[in-house]
């Protein structure tokens, strides 16, 4: 009956005009507001010891920092180009990257933002911070060593006069170095027990040791003129038969550097990794007072090592040095290689156990073990193990593989690898865990919804976030996971912690996840798994292909590849624990155990053949399955039944694709008849709803949601064949500010009560019967005009079609708008103010349109490239989603990242609710730690326990005795500017000075002499950091990790070569700062308090 008056008012009905859609360029604004993954373009590391952050650089100019509990921040570059050198300003809060097209450019963590750049006008080839301070070291294919500072008040990079270069060090250093004229400086390291000290290493071969402070050479070795006549004597050589290990008898040659690190904590040792793939262990023959040999080394201080006794072999490209704190005279050591194998050789990361005698008379390797890799090796970095000394053994490995896998090895993994018999399991590391896994199982669904702010919605919103609080500890990370860094957010408004947005994805082995996507650091909420406890359903564990989900009651309905419907109850009821099995033919009852939580309520096996659609209505009693094979179901949520079961569109097996119920438009003057398997009863108290469907060849039909009666006389299809990819039902004149329908729609959003369906067994007798339904027939007049002056949005492949809704039931398929494209792979529509405005396509070129509702107007377009860095990849429209208040999620790899639209939008209360990525407490109490230190080396005194352990590595420079340590580092800084602030050779007829001139020319370019006052900081960022810089002078200076060796390749040999006042007082304020973080600085705690 309801069928027969919807299409008799369809037919009588008077067709409008599409009026021009409300939404403007200007309220668009299309960025990233929360990014979780590691990109696949992942390429290189870099790691803060004390505030226990990894930062991740890319080959697209994006760099990822990861923490603790959940807490990752993306920071992308204008420049989308590959990083080659990564550093952290330890326990500073910054973070220096270079690109390749030589820019230095220096983050600032807690605005996640460039805080300055510098653009260097020739190729940068190496790169090292100074350790404990801000001043940076940058050497450049012309053979320059130059010094720049970081001036951290002003955020600006300053270039200083101070510059090396070979001609001016062969004056100093009285004999010619004339192969390194013109070579590049290939790496630079910092000296790890002289204090002024760097070593510096051209590409032709030759490196030395430099005394920044005296400007004097203190050792020399390498290059090909640098003649070897003593010979090691072979006898006393202890060698592995598998490991050739020789000395030098004749000249280098030609030997090209490619890779260095010191092989030794005192740096009495250097290892140096070459293009042929031979590796060289150097003694530099320095003591502690910095005198060392100028001259020619003799071959008794050089052995060489060869990985492989091939003749072709790979160049070394990465060397790693872990020491053996426990070893005597620190004679002992592994070495990690990745290279100088044979060409063709499995790809591994090489660990050499590595032992000496005190003189490096006798040398030895104790042990060789290949690590195999997940993928291409891209990047490793080794790091000390929480609460260890900075400058002690680094026992501890991150690997970073191709695409973007990150693995980490502790030093009890380490230890089993390398010691490892057949006897022993083999040892697998950690991988990253991340927040929310795209592989592993595979992601092969999403759902993101926005729960609403009324009715029933807000009890739900609290019970799920107690359901978050319990389910804490299934998502906890690994204990020896070493990341801990960063600080959660807290707002004001978080106080009641109520659940606003939830993220749900399906995975291959058929599980469920749910978050609470409320705010950037999502928090987990549960886990469904495929198999249910207590019955056995066959294809439970097949992928998952359709999630949805009802704000009303909490139920989440999910589709598989076998036709599996489960349907939970995530709020857990503790009344009902009945699990209901439905077949075609039977029903049966199982009896789940008593527990609190998330329960499956029913599971329905009509049909064997992929879900396709899923779609409650819109009060939840009612779900829609659209399956494979082109036919549909109607089930009965709240008594788990099934309504009716038939054909989508006659004579058609097309997969049903979409499936969309609209508000009710009647009440019924008596119960409807179900079909035979229904046993229906609160379904049939509710108002008919039409129910759109359409299937994937772009044919539509509209059934009587309640009752399975067609509206449609026949289903409509278009004139020639397309394929469809989604179906939007659109309110007419909803988008027009004024129209004529403006305020029936505020009126109902205001209340949504009205919306929903009918509440259950709340029906009249009697006399109210009669009367409701002479107030009905109106209602329903009303509503039906309403919902034929609505229109259909038809989105296929090649072409957007809007049709009204007059047209669909006709089976006029005439468009009243239709636009040309070409390789649309997904859309979603949004909303303002509850009306849809917008429309998003995906296209398989990675391009995005935004357009407007309804008349289809572009307004903005990009790209995937512009916005993320990503190529469109298959699959990427299945498992992408959205909401409609303009939020989109989309997964690219290990990566998922969520899009905000609107411009006036900001539903992840950004920037407020950002974790921060850098720990004020932790840095004051670590900078705190290092001048305790220093007092207590200064005056003698006692420094035992766990502290020492944590400050022996916060290094300075040369201290000289002082009761007032608290400008330790301070000093240590100013005696270093002292240096660089003027050029280290006072012979004005020098080369080198030449060149420091016009550095000099260059920097005062940028000092303004009568600089005026600087204005009034326009937010409150510049006194905070005025607040942080007191509090760090208030607590003693400022403290630094021990300094990690940095020697990164060329190129063109990774393209050649590599597979595609007082103590007490200071401990007492420390102290304080520290039990503010009490799990991250547990070991310094128990120090301080004793």
């Amino acid at each position: 009956m309801f069928a027969k008056r919807l299409l008799q008012k369809a037919i009588l009905h008077s067709q409008h005009a599409v009026l021009r859609g409300s939404l403007t360029p200007e309220d668009l604004d299309l960025r990233v507001t929360v990014h979780y993954g590691i990109p696949s373009t992942a390429s290189i590391l870099a790691f803060d010891s004390i505030q226990r952050l990894l930062a991740i650089g890319t080959l697209d100019g994006r760099i990822k920092v990861i923490g603790g509990g959940g807490i990752e921040g993306l920071l992308m570059s204008p420049n989308q180009l590959p990083y080659k050198y990564l550093e952290f300003l330890q326990n500073e809060g910054y973070l220096a990257s270079i690109s390749n097209g030589n820019e230095i450019q220096v983050w600032n963590l807690d605005s996640r933002s460039i805080a300055c750049c510098l653009q260097w006008e020739s190729n940068i080839t190496a790169f090292s911070i100074v350790s404990g301070s801000h001043f940076m070291y940058v050497g450049d294919e012309n053979g320059l060593l130059s010094v720049i500072k970081f001036d951290a008040e002003d955020e600006k990079l300053l270039q200083l006069p101070y510059l090396v270069s070979a001609t001016s060090i062969s004056d100093v250093a009285g004999f010619p170095f004339p192969d390194v004229q013109t070579s590049p400086v290939i790496g630079v390291l910092q000296h790890s027990s002289i204090g002024n000290s760097v070593l510096i290493a051209y590409a032709s071969g030759l490196f030395l040791l430099w005394d920044v402070s005296r400007g004097q050479v203190l050792f020399v070795g390498g290059g090909k003129d640098l003649q070897m006549n003593d010979r090691l004597d072979e006898s006393s050589s202890e060698v592995d038969d598998n490991l050739p290990i020789d000395a030098l008898e004749n000249s280098l040659a030609e030997k090209e550097i490619s890779a260095l690190c010191w092989a030794s904590s005192n740096g009495s040792i250097l290892a140096v990794g070459y293009i042929d793939g031979d590796i060289l262990f150097w003694k530099t023959l320095i003591t502690a007072s910095g005198s060392g040999q100028q001259g020619s080394p003799s071959s008794k201080n050089v052995v060489r090592l060869q990985l492989s006794s091939s003749e072709k072999r790979l160049p070394v490209i990465v060397l790693h040095w872990s020491g053996n704190g426990r070893a005597p005279n620190d004679c002992e050591g592994r070495l990690f290689i990745y290279g100088g194998d044979e060409i063709g050789s499995e790809e591994v990361l090489t660990v050499l156990t590595i032992e000496w005698s005190p003189g490096m008379e006798v040398l030895r390797c104790a042990g060789r073990t290949e690590i195999k890799l997940h993928g291409s090796f891209a990047d490793m970095i080794l790091l000390p193990s929480p609460g260890a000394a900075g400058n002690g053994p680094k026992e501890e490995l991150f690997v970073l593989t191709n695409p973007g896998k990150l693995h980490f090895y502790d030093a009890s993994m380490l230890s089993s690898i390398i010691d490892k018999t057949d006897s022993k399991p083999l040892i697998s590391p950690l991988e990253f865990p991340a927040m929310i896994p795209t592989s592993e199982p595979s992601m092969t669904t999403s759902k993101l919804i926005k729960l609403p702010n009324w009715g029933s919605s807000t009890k739900i919103s609290s019970e799920l976030a107690l359901m978050k609080l319990s389910s804490t500890a299934i998502q906890a990370p690994s204990a020896k996971w070493p990341l801990t860094g960063g600080v959660p957010y807290q707002l004001p408004t978080m106080k009641d912690d109520k659940v606003e947005r939830v993220y749900l994805a399906g995975y291959q082995d058929g599980s469920v996840r749910v978050w609470d996507a409320t705010h950037p650091l999502f928090s987990f909420i549960c886990h469904l798994d495929a198999e249910l406890e207590g019955i056995k359903v066959a294809g439970s564990s097949a992928p998952i292909l359709k999630l949805d989900f009802c704000c009303a009651t909490t139920s989440l309905a999910v589709g598989n590849e076998c036709g599996l419907v489960r349907i939970y109850d995530l709020k857990g009821s503790a009344d009902d624990k009945n699990l209901y099995f439905i077949t075609e033919s039977r029903r049966e009852v199982h009896s789940l155990p008593q527990g609190k939580g998330p329960h499956c309520r029913a599971v329905f096996s009509l049909l064997n053949s992929p879900i396709q659609a899923l779609q409650f209505s819109k009060g939840g009693v009612k779900l829609g399955v659209g399956y494979g094979n082109g036919r549909i179901a109607v089930l009965d949520v709240s008594s788990s039944s099934v309504l009716f079961f038939t054909e989508g569109i006659s004579n058609s097996s097309s997969p049903i694709i979409t499936m969309i119920w609209k508000g009710n438009f009647a009440v019924t003057h008596g119960p409807i008849r179900s079909p035979k398997h229904s046993g229906a009863k609160s379904a049939d108290d509710c108002a008919e709803e039409p129910l759109f469907i359409l299937t994937k060849d772009a044919k539509i039909n509209v059934f009587d949601g309640t009752a399975g009666n067609m509206i449609s006389p026949r289903p409509w299809h278009l004139k020639k064949e397309s394929v469809a990819i989604s179906m939007y039902v659109i309110e007419s004149g909803i988008s027009v500010s004024g129209s004529p329908d403006e305020k029936d729609n505020e009126e109902s959003s205001q209340n949504p009560t009205t919306k929903s369906e009918c509440n259950l067994g709340s029906g009249s007798a009697g006399s109210n019967l009669h009367e409701s339904q002479h107030d009905s027939s109106a209602e329903e007049t009303r509503h039906a005009e309403k919902f034929l002056d609505s229109y259909v949005l038809l989105c296929c492949e090649d072409s957007l079609r809007l049709y009204s809704v007059k047209s669909i039931i006709q089976g006029n398929n005439k468009p009243t708008r239709k636009v040309k494209q070409s390789k649309c792979c997904w859309t979603t529509t949004f909303k303002i103010k509850e009306r849809d405005v917008g429309l998003v396509l995906l296209f398989q070129s990675g391009v995005i349109e935004i357009r407007s509702l309804p008349d289809l107007e572009l307004l903005k377009a990009s790209s995937l490239q512009s916005i993320l860095m990503w190529n469109f990849k298959a699959n990427m429209d299945k498992i992408s989603s959205s909401s409609e208040q303009g939020q989109i999620v989309l997964a690219n790899g290990g990566e998922v990242a969520f899009l905000s639209l609107l411009s006036k939008e900001n539903e992840f209360s950004i920037p407020d609710s950002l974790p921060s990525l850098h720990d004020e407490v932790v840095a004051a109490a670590a900078d705190a730690a290092f001048s305790v230190s220093s007092y207590q080396k200064n005056n003698q005194l006692p420094s035992t326990g766990i502290l020492s352990s944590i400050v022996k590595g916060f290094k300075g420079g040369k201290k000289t005795p002082t009761v007032n340590f608290c400008t330790s580092r301070e000093s240590y800084c100013a005696h270093l500017e002292e240096i660089f602030l003027k050029p280290p050779f006072p012979d004005s007829s020098s080369s080198a000075l030449k060149n420091t001139e016009e550095v000099e020319e260059l920097t005062i370019d940028d000092i303004e002499i009568d600089e005026k006052p600087p204005p009034p900081a326009s937010t409150s960022s510049k006194d905070v950091k005025e607040e942080r810089r007191t509090d760090r002078q208030r607590l003693f200076g400022d403290g630094d990790d021990d300094w990690k060796p940095k020697t990164r390749t060329t190129e063109e040999i990774l393209a050649t070569y590599k597979f595609s006042g007082d103590a007490s007082m200071a401990a007492a304020h420390a102290r304080n700062k520290l039990l503010e973080r009490q799990e991250k600085l547990e070991v310094c705690i128990g120090l301080l308090h004793a």
